[in-house]
This record gives C-alpha cells, sequence and structure tokens, in this order.
C-alpha cells in the first residue's frame, strides 16, 4: 500500500466523498503512533461532524480503533461473551445487577466500564468504594477472574484502544463531541476491544439521557447496532427512559448498597424501575447467548437468578477476587458515612408532574459525587436518595430527596438547584414504559 498523506484524507472528508478502508487506516495508525499532529486530527473530527460517515466508513473506523492497541481475547474462556452497555444516566447502577445475574446463568461478562461523565456517574468511582477493590487488573489478571467466576468489572487499560483516548480528548476542544458517528466508534470499539459475542445498548433518551430527544436516540442506536453486527457481534439496543434517577439512590456508595440490598432479595419499593430494567437488559443477554429461547424467557431467568441468591453468591465471588472486602455487605447502610445531609421537603401539596433529570445528576455531582477537575477524587458518601417517583402524590412537608455531603458547605446549591428543577403541580401525569423500543438487526 502507498503512503496515504493525511492531508488527503482530511480533504476527502472535507469535500464529501467517502474514505476507503486503508485512508481510514492510515490515519487512525497516525493519530496513535504520533505522527500526526493534533491539529490535523481535530480538522479531520470536524470534517467528520460536518460531512457525517456511511455506514461502511464507521465500520471500518471503529474496527481500526479497536486494533489500534491491545486487544482482549474470550475465546480461552469456552464460554458465550456478552456485555451492557449504557450511554449513561442518573441512578443508572443496573452494570452492578446485571455482570452477577449473566455470570450466574453461565455466560461471561468481560465489563471495561468508565467513571462519572458530565452529569452522569461511573461504574468504576462506585466499585473503588467497596474496600480494597481494584479497578485496575491487566487483561491477564481480568482473564483470570472472568475464567474464575464468569464476571469482571475493570477500568481501560493503558493499551486498550489508545486510538480512542486521544481522539476523545480532541473531542472534548473541538466541539464535536455529540457527532453520532463518533460516539459510536469511541463506545463500539472499546466494548468489541473486549471480545464479545453479544452485546446489549441501553440506549437512553429524556431529561436525563445524553439524546434527549427519542429520534436522535434511535439513530444512535441503529448506527450502534448496524456497526457491532457488521463486526460478527450478536447486537441489540433497547431505548429506554431517563426522565428521573433510576431507582432509590443517585451517588457512588449508596449505589452500591441499593444493588447489594437488591442481591440479597430485601429491596426497597423504590427500587422496583432498576430492578424491572436491569433483568429486562440481562433477559436479552441471556437470550443472545442461548441461555433463553427469547428475550421474555431470558427476563424471567434472570428474575430467578436474582431472587435465588445465585447473583449475589456471584458479586460475593467476584468481588473477593478484585481484592474487595466483603464484609461491609453484611450491614451496607451502615458503611454510610456522609458527613452531612439534608432533607429536601415539599412546599406544597400535588403531584410530581416532572423534574429536568440532568441538573438532578449535576445536583449529585456537586455533592461531591462527581470530579470537579479529570482525574480528580470523588466523595465515596455522597449523593442523594429519593422519596418519591414521577407520578406520586405529594403531600406539603413530605421529605422528596435526602442530601448526603462529605462536606456540609456543599450542600446549599445542590439543595436549590433541586428545588428549583421538581415540579408539583395539580397536573395529571400518565407513567411511561420504561422501554420506550427495541432496535435490533432486522430493523435496520
Amino acid at each position: 500500500m502507498s503512503k496515504i498523506h493525511p492531508i488527503d484524507v482530511i480533504l476527502h472528508k472535507r469535500d464529501g466523498q467517502e474514505l476507503s478502508r486503508d485512508e481510514i487506516q492510515s490515519f487512525i495508525t497516525g493519530v496513535v503512533d504520533g505522527s500526526i499532529t493534533d491539529a490535523r486530527i481535530a480538522s479531520w473530527l470536524m470534517a467528520i461532524f460536518q460531512r457525517g460517515l456511511s455506514r461502511r466508513e464507521l465500520a471500518d473506523l471503529t474496527s481500526a480503533m479497536r486494533y489500534s492497541g491491545e486487544t482482549f481475547d474470550s475465546a480461552p474462556l469456552g464460554k458465550f461473551t456478552v456485555d451492557k452497555h449504557s450511554t449513561g444516566g442518573v441512578g443508572d447502577k443496573t452494570s452492578l445487577l446485571i455482570a452477577p445475574i449473566v455470570a450466574a446463568a453461565g455466560l461471561a461478562d468481560p465489563m471495561i466500564s468508565g467513571r462519572s461523565l458530565g452529569h452522569t456517574g461511573g461504574t468504576l468511582d462506585k466499585m473503588e468504594t467497596i474496600p480494597g477493590y481494584n479497578t485496575q487488573l491487566s487483561l491477564e489478571e481480568f482473564g483470570r477472574v472472568l475464567a474464575a467466576c464468569g464476571a469482571s468489572m475493570i477500568g481501560q487499560t493503558e493499551n486498550l484502544v489508545p486510538a480512542d483516548r486521544i481522539l476523545y480528548a480532541l473531542r472534548d476542544h473541538t466541539g464535536t463531541v455529540e457527532s453520532p458517528n463518533l460516539i459510536c466508534a469511541s463506545i463500539m470499539s472499546k466494548k468489541l476491544a473486549s471480545g464479545l459475542n453479544g452485546l446489549v445498548l441501553d440506549v437512553k433518551t429524556g431529561s436525563g439521557a445524553f439524546m434527549r430527544r427519542d429520534e436522535d436516540a434511535r439513530h444512535l442506536a441503529e448506527l450502534m447496532v448496524a456497526t457491532g453486527e457488521a463486526s460478527g457481534t450478536k447486537t441489540v439496543a433497547l431505548l429506554t427512559r431517563m426522565n428521573e434517577p433510576l431507582g432509590r439512590f443517585a451517588g457512588n456508595w449508596v449505589e452500591v448498597w441499593e444493588c447489594v440490598d437488591i442481591l440479597r432479595d430485601r429491596s426497597h419499593p423504590l427500587s422496583a424501575d432498576l430492578i424491572d430494567l436491569s433483568i429486562t437488559l440481562a433477559g436479552w443477554m441471556l437470550f443472545l447467548g442461548g441461555k433463553a429461547e427469547s428475550a421474555d424467557e431470558g427476563k424471567l431467568r434472570a428474575a430467578a437468578l436474582l431472587h435465588d441468591g445465585s447473583a449475589y453468591a456471584k458479586w460475593i465471588e467476584m468481588v473477593r477476587l478484585h481484592g474487595g472486602d466483603v464484609s461491609v455487605f453484611k450491614n451496607p447502610a451502615a458503611h454510610h458515612r456522609p458527613a452531612a445531609q439534608r432533607v429536601l421537603k415539599a412546599e406544597h401539596a400535588g403531584t410530581l408532574t416532572g423534574m429536568d433529570c440532568t441538573e438532578v445528576g449535576w445536583a449529585v455531582q456537586r455533592l461531591g459525587a462527581g470530579r470537579e477537575v479529570p482525574g480528580g477524587p470523588v466523595a465515596a458518601h455522597a449523593g442523594i436518595e429519593m422519596h418519591v417517583k414521577l407520578g406520586d402524590r405529594i403531600e406539603a412537608g413530605q421529605p422528596m430527596i435526602t442530601l448526603f455531603s462529605e462536606e456540609g458547605a456543599l450542600l446549599d446549591t445542590p439543595e436549590r438547584m433541586l428545588r428549583e428543577t421538581l415540579r408539583i403541580t395539580h397536573e395529571p401525569y400518565e407513567r411511561q414504559p420504561m422501554v420506550r423500543a427495541v432496535i435490533a438487526a432486522a430493523d435496520l
């Protein structure tokens, strides 16, 4: 193959031409080896943002990024490997329930997770509130944990999809973060690099989602399903509602606490939506992995594994193999030690008919659950407890949200943000289904 100059690749895309596989591969190679300048990478990203990519270009870009560094070989596990990815929400802790359910069903879930991003929480931040839990395993260690118990939750290794780290940092500085094609390539390259046979995507829509409009979420879901299928990975996407925090808690340790209670079959009524979504997603994973004849049957089996203690046994095994102290699960409420807390009460009676869930997420982050600067610390015990759900009847003076922080001075601004965004009216409220649509290869 003759040398392809990066300027030619930039100009071809700028002018609306379809890039060849060789052009895309050459450019990504140059991104990783440092031979292409940040200015040229930024220009190429903007050209993609403005001109878009064909399905074939997107598949080639995802593949080039996927193989830009080391990848995980799941074949030695001898099991169908399947994972779930969420586009991000508030109180979205389904991964903590799904991974042990899937492992208990006899599949393997190699879950490479992320940290908090914007107003949304991060799985790694939650897991690291478990004393001793190590999220930074090598791929060899990752494989050993998966072979032993069928589930492992780690962070991205230094050499896994290095192209994505470089491109993502520049997207953040060039106004190209919102590109559906670049979002898809970023998500799918990391997921596919973990050697998946199957992938279930939870694409959020609503006031707490990055893609607020259903049509935008559907477009992204279709791109990701097509890209996954083109790579040989069975892929399905669910469009799910994110107009209020999922479950009872939003934060870091409090979300672990909620999931441990569910795994021990002693869940709170306000966790019902979290449980239903988790077993729905797990049901699709069991179906893709051949452990159920349909997604509905998979959901029933997932529920049984959750309630009979099988998933909890896998959770304990996984945490131990990661070096975590499982004694904290005996009484997770006692391990919750915020320095300050405050209860937000309703000022008048009515029905809770709405909120800006993104604003709720930012309030959680400002309590200390998120990062002030990239790479900064997060507070393990910051967060909120929801006492009400959309559609609930509210009485004056009724507790609506409890705020937790490790610094008392951090309570005022989040309380104001929450009070301003909660809408208590006398209007009727119609509850919406959690799953708005299912998108599979046959639908494309």
